[in-house]
């Protein structure tokens, strides 16, 4: 990784977290980044759930035999755990053997992300549900906050206290995603979550079969079903948090068909 140790410049870091377990974080973190990385950004998402990391499975990626682990308990440089994901995404695997966990320190986790800011353009962390002490330390990395939460009262209770704390450590909040959404009358709307919340739902991500499919290939869902209806809203997001515009598939389609009325006038 030597050609990264070259480069000097600072990355946008952004944490994605949740107040609780389950809301769908992770799947969230995974394919943004590849969504991210469709843009042309240049990417590295970093796994920071060391006792409970599942990015690596979502990607594809497991088996590695360097991980963050290795890099938190002193056996390898944060260069030696980046690697090359698919669509060009960069990640850093957090590990998921348990007799590497033992030996990690997450005091070492802050150099590892100083060293990880001069790598990258965007700095992508899927921080651990909650708010024990690994989960505070990537949500004070982080410059931006996003906060996943399901359409459901337990989910806005622990998202509303993660949504305190990040304020209080100086955090900016982007906004929530609403998570897992079937749009059944139980469901708290995406406007209230909002309202409570205080903060701008900058994506409702609908419940989508294909995520569990995607998953047993170990394929991202935005590349395995690009069309399905979670990897676009996904995709969505990924032009909001960017600022830029995407071309949705009807609107494709809709080019597509005046370029074709276009050339059989000329004909």
């Amino acid at each position: 990784m030597n050609n990264y140790m070259s480069r000097k410049k600072m990355a946008r870091i952004i944490t994605v977290a949740s107040g609780k377990g389950g809301t769908g974080k992770t799947t969230i973190s995974a394919n943004l980044g590849v969504a991210l990385a469709q843009f042309g950004r240049d990417v590295i998402i970093l796994d920071a759930d060391i006792e409970m990391a599942n990015l690596e499975l979502i990607l594809g990626m497991e088996g590695r035999e360097l991980t963050l682990h290795e890099v938190l308990s002193g056996k390898c440089d944060i260069h030696d755990v980046i690697y090359q994901g698919p669509s060009g995404v960069k990640v850093v695997p957090a590990g998921i053997k348990l007799e590497t966990l033992k030996d990690a320190d997450p005091e070492r986790l802050t150099q590892a992300l100083s060293e990880l800011l001069t790598l990258t353009e965007i700095l992508l962390i899927d921080a651990p549900a909650g708010l024990g002490k690994d989960a505070l330390a990537a949500i004070s990395a982080a410059e931006e906050i996003i906060l996943v939460v399901n359409p459901d009262v337990s989910s806005l209770s622990d998202a509303l206290k993660t949504k305190v704390v990040a304020q209080k450590l100086g955090c900016k909040i982007l906004g929530a995603i609403v998570n897992r959404v079937e749009n059944t009358q139980a469901e708290i709307t995406a406007e209230e979550i909002s309202a409570i919340l205080e903060i701008p739902v900058i994506a409702v991500i609908p419940e989508d079969r294909n995520i569990k499919i995607a998953s047993i290939y170990g394929d991202p869902l935005v590349l395995k079903f690009p069309n399905s209806p979670a990897s676009i809203a996904i995709k969505r997001l990924a032009s909001t948090i960017l600022g830029e515009r995407i071309v949705e598939p009807a609107e494709r389609a809709s080019i597509l068909k005046k370029l074709v009325k276009g050339l059989l006038r000329r004909k």
